[in-house]
């Protein structure tokens, strides 16, 4: 096992027995993952951080039914999943903005821009117009799908884990990935170009 893992038990342990300085430095560890993965989710900061605060939220209050069957990040992982989907569900009854919107500064108008210290000025627009390509194509699959090419692409999760995550059967994991990824890129065959190398 990881000293990772073993660190993550014993801090559980300690927490489930009450210690409130071992869930705080559970938290600690983790919460700079936990709202990465909300961000690649949520492309919002505020929205990330309110899946992150709900996402501690029930963990603290479920600590104690956590088993150690699974990595806690595993666990974690489910429960942001969760949040997120929650609320998804609040919002599909609320108005919502393109996340191709463009931001209001007191200079004006700004298109949203990754930032990237690549040298070359053109291989760094050329990849910032790519990611948002992909960028916006995930944002319209289904939240499912979305979480699941977030968490096998971007947090590298291997099929089990994401399966742990979402309290799925591996091959059920595979199959929608795989649909997933089929449903990706025929929203991106309008920016094919931007693909071929």
């Amino acid at each position: 096992m990881s000293e990772s893992f073993l660190d993550d038990q014993l801090l559980i342990s300690r927490a489930q027995s009450g210690d409130k300085s071992a869930l705080n430095a559970l938290i600690r560890k983790h919460e700079v993952r936990a709202y990465q993965y909300a961000f690649r989710l949520t492309r919002n900061p505020e929205e990330a951080a309110d899946v992150v605060a709900d996402a501690f939220v029930r963990i603290y209050h479920a600590m104690h039914n956590f088993k150690g069957q699974s990595a806690f990040t595993t666990w974690m992982y489910r429960i942001l999943t969760n949040c997120y989907l929650d609320i998804r569900k609040k919002e599909k009854n609320r108005t919502f903005t393109s996340l191709e919107a463009v931001l209001q500064t007191q200079d004006g108008e700004v298109e949203r821009q990754i930032e990237d210290p690549a040298p070359s000025p053109y291989e760094d627009a050329e990849r910032t117009v790519r990611e948002s390509s992909v960028e916006s194509a995930v944002s319209l699959l289904p939240e499912y799908q979305r979480a699941m090419i977030v968490m096998y692409h971007s947090e590298s999760m291997t099929y089990e884990e994401i399966a742990a995550a979402l309290d799925l059967p591996v091959g059920t994991v595979k199959s929608r990935l795989n649909r997933a990824r089929i449903s990706l890129r025929e929203l991106l065959v309008r920016d094919e170009e931007l693909f071929q190398i």
